[in-house]
C-alpha cells in the first residue's frame, strides 16, 4: 500500500491507530493477548530485578534518585517513588540491560521492554487497574510491532531502520508506549492521537553499539519509556501532535524509512491480527541471532561429542546477522566481558557445548570470568562463522543455526536448529517462563516475595491495585557478588 492509496480513507494511519487504540481500551483485547501480556510483564519484572547488579543500572537508578521530582510510580530497586517519566526510564533501561527480552520477528522488535515500563509508570501514577494496564499494554505492544513491520524490507531481507543504522526497537516502541500512556492517562482517542504526535519528536536510537561496543544501547528502552509517559503528559497540558505524523511528507515513516516502507503493515487487520502473541520469548540473555547457535552446541553435548578433541568448529547463519554476531571475528573469539559475550556467536556455539545453566543458558554464563576463561577462549578460537544459503531462504523469519565440529581423526558432527526457541514454533511453558523468573529474581527478592510477585503478574487483569505488585520489587536484597 502506497502513501497515494492511504488517502483513500479520509482517516490517517496514525487516527486508525488511535481508533483502534480506543476501542481495544474499552473492550478488552482477545483472551490470548491477555495470557500473553501477563507473560510479557512478568518476564519484564524479572529482567528489571536480574539487571540491577550492572554498573550501568546501579548509575541509572543514582542518576533518577539524584534528579529527585514528585513522587508517582514504582522503580525497580528504588526504595521511594519518583515521576512516572523517571520510573518509566529506570525500568526501561533494566528491562534491556541483559538483551533477556523478548523479539518480534522478522522485525527484530523488542517491544515490552519499552512498553511495559512506560505502561506501569502510568498506570501507577493514575491509579489504574491491572485490567485496564492489560488492555494498555496489549494496544503498545501491537502499534510498535506494526510500525516495526512497515519498515521491514522483504526483498532485502531486513529491516530498513536497521540498514540506516537505526534501532528499531526505541524508535517503534516509544510510539507504542505513548499509545498505552495516554489511554492509561485517560487521554482517550484524541490523546492517543496527539501523543503518537508528540513522541515521533522524541523517538530516537543509533545501534552502532551493536557491531563496536558501548553501552549505549542499554539506555534505549529507557529513554522511549520515558518519551512516552512524558508525551502523554504533554498531551494532558495541550500540547498536540500533527494527525499526518507517521505518512506525512515530513512525517515519520518520511524521517525515518524515506521511500521503503510497506504501509499496510500499520493497519491491515488491525484488530482482527494480532502480533502479540507471536511475539518471541529469550529463553537466554544473549542477543537472538545467537540462540540456535547455543541449542546446537546444547546438541552436540547431548550427543557426546569430544568438546575437547575439536579441532574445528563451523558456525553457519544468515548472512546478515555475521557482521552483529561474527564480526571482527577476533573480537568475536575473545570477548573481554560477559557483555561483549552476548553478542559472540564463538561464544554461544561454546556455551553449548559445555552446557549452561537456567534453561540452558542463564546469567551465569555470560560473566567477564567467564568470557577470559582460558578453556572457553580455547575453544572459540577454533569458531568460524560463515553465511549458509539455508539459513538465508529461513531468516529472519527465525534466526536458524548449523554448527558442524570436527576432531583431528576425522570424526564430524553437525547440528542443524532452524526454529527459535521462545516462538510460535517452539513456545515456552507458563512453567517455563516461571522458572526463568525464579531464576532471575533469586538473588535479590526472598522465596515468598517472589512468588507473590509471580503470582501477581500471572493474574494481572484481575490485579485492583498496581502496588501490590510493583512496590516489593522497589527494595531488593544484595548479594555479596553480582552479575557483571
Amino acid at each position: 500500500m502506497t502513501a497515494a492509496e492511504i488517502t483513500v480513507d479520509t482517516a490517517t494511519l496514525a487516527e486508525r491507530l488511535a481508533s483502534f487504540a480506543a476501542r481495544t481500551y474499552a473492550d478488552g483485547p482477545p483472551a490470548d493477548v491477555v495470557t500473553s501480556v501477563r507473560h510479557r510483564v512478568l518476564d519484564v519484572l524479572g529482567l528489571c530485578v536480574a539487571a540491577q547488579g550492572l554498573p550501568t543500572s546501579q548509575a541509572i537508578v543514582a542518576h533518577v534518585a539524584e534528579q529527585g521530582g514528585r513522587q508517582q510510580a514504582s522503580a525497580v530497586g528504588l526504595a521511594e517513588p519518583v515521576p512516572a517519566a523517571s520510573a518509566a526510564f529506570v525500568n526501561g533501561v533494566l528491562a534491556h540491560s541483559l538483551d533477556y527480552d523478548d523479539t518480534h520477528l522478522p522485525s527484530v522488535l523488542h517491544p515490552s521492554a519499552c512498553v511495559i515500563p512506560a505502561a506501569l509508570a502510568a498506570a501507577e501514577a493514575a491509579g489504574a487497574t491491572g485490567r485496564d494496564t492489560v488492555a494498555a499494554i496489549a494496544v503498545g505492544l501491537e502499534i510498535a510491532v506494526r510500525l516495526g513491520m512497515a519498515g521491514y524490507d522483504r526483498d532485502l531481507g531486513n529491516s530498513v531502520y536497521f540498514e540506516h543504522g537505526q534501532h528499531a526497537t526505541s524508535i517503534c516502541g516509544a510510539m507504542g508506549a505513548a499509545a498505552a500512556a495516554a489511554l492509561l492517562s485517560g487521554l482517550g482517542e484524541s490523546g492517543v492521537l496527539h501523543a503518537l504526535g508528540v513522541t515521533a519528536s522524541f523517538a530516537s536510537g543509533v545501534i552502532e553499539a551493536n557491531r563496536t561496543g558501548g553501552t549505549v544501547k542499554r539506555l534505549h528502552c529507557g529513554w522511549a519509556a520515558q518519551s512516552a509517559v512524558t508525551a502523554a503528559g504533554l498531551v494532558r497540558r495541550g500540547f498536540t501532535g500533527p494527525p499526518t505524523v507517521l505518512e506525512g511528507r515530513f512525517g515519520f515513516f518520511q524521517a525515518f524509512l524515506r521511500d521503503q516502507t510497506d504501509l499496510d503493515q500499520v493497519v491491515g487487520g488491525l484488530g482482527a491480527d494480532w502480533s502479540v502473541p507471536g511475539i518471541f520469548f529469550k529463553p537466554y540473555p544473549a542477543n537472538h541471532f545467537t540462540h540456535t547457535a547455543i541449542d546446537a552446541g546444547t546438541q552436540l553435548r547431548a550427543e557426546g561429542v569430544p568438546v575437547d578433541d575439536l579441532t574445528e568448529i563451523q558456525l553457519r547463519v544468515p548472512t546478515a546477522v555475521i557482521r552483529t554476531i561474527g564480526q571482527p571475528i577476533e573480537t568475536k573469539r575473545a570477548p573481554e566481558t560477559g557483555y561483549q559475550a552476548q553478542f559472540s556467536g564463538p561464544y554461544a556455539v561454546v556455551t553449548g557445548l559445555l552446557g549452561g545453566s537456567g534453561l540452558g543458558a542463564g546469567l551465569a554464563d555470560f560473566t567477564d570470568a567467564l568470557a577470559a576463561d582460558p578453556r572457553r577462549r580455547a575453544l572459540m578460537a577454533k569458531v568460524s562463522v560463515v553465511g549458509d544459503a539455508r539459513c538465508d531462504a529461513i531468516f529472519p523469519n527465525q534466526f536458524p543455526a548449523i554448527v558442524t565440529v570436527r576432531t583431528a581423526d576425522g570424526r564430524e558432527w553437525t547440528a542443524e536448529v532452524l526454529a527459535n526457541r521462545g516462538g510460535p514454533q517452539r513456545p515456552l511453558s507458563e512453567a517455563e517462563l516461571a522458572a526463568k523468573f525464579t531464576d532471575n529474581v533469586a538473588r535479590r527478592l526472598a522465596p515468598a516475595t517472589a512468588a507473590t510477585v509471580r503470582e501477581l503478574a500471572l493474574t494481572l487483569d484481575s490485579v485492583a491495585d498496581l502496588g501490590a505488585l510493583l512496590h516489593p520489587l522497589t527494595r531488593l536484597e544484595s548479594p555479596g557478588d553480582d552479575h557483571d
